[in-house]
């Protein structure tokens, strides 16, 4: 988990153009968007004891997701 917060914390590093943050949030959107599904995949077949670990990992890809949208909104990023 650290090394996944590490990686992501570098994207509004000061390094970067602006093209190229934009880039990596997209690509940030595109996965966080892909693990929310699988998440809610795994939870449609979870057997009684992994139930709250497949919920608590859906709301918090929501969660990121939700932030990482609209931090794209703000930058006013559009996606074809």
């Amino acid at each position: 988990m650290g090394v996944e917060y590490e990686k992501e914390s570098k994207l509004f590093c000061k390094e970067k153009n602006e093209q190229e943050k934009n880039e990596e949030l997209i690509a940030c959107i595109l996965k966080t968007k892909n693990d929310l599904v699988l998440a809610n995949k795994n939870f449609e077949y979870a057997e009684e004891e992994m139930i709250d670990y497949f919920l608590y990992q859906i709301k918090a890809y929501q969660a990121k997701l939700d932030y990482l949208v609209k931090q794209a909104k703000i930058r006013k990023i559009e996606v074809d």
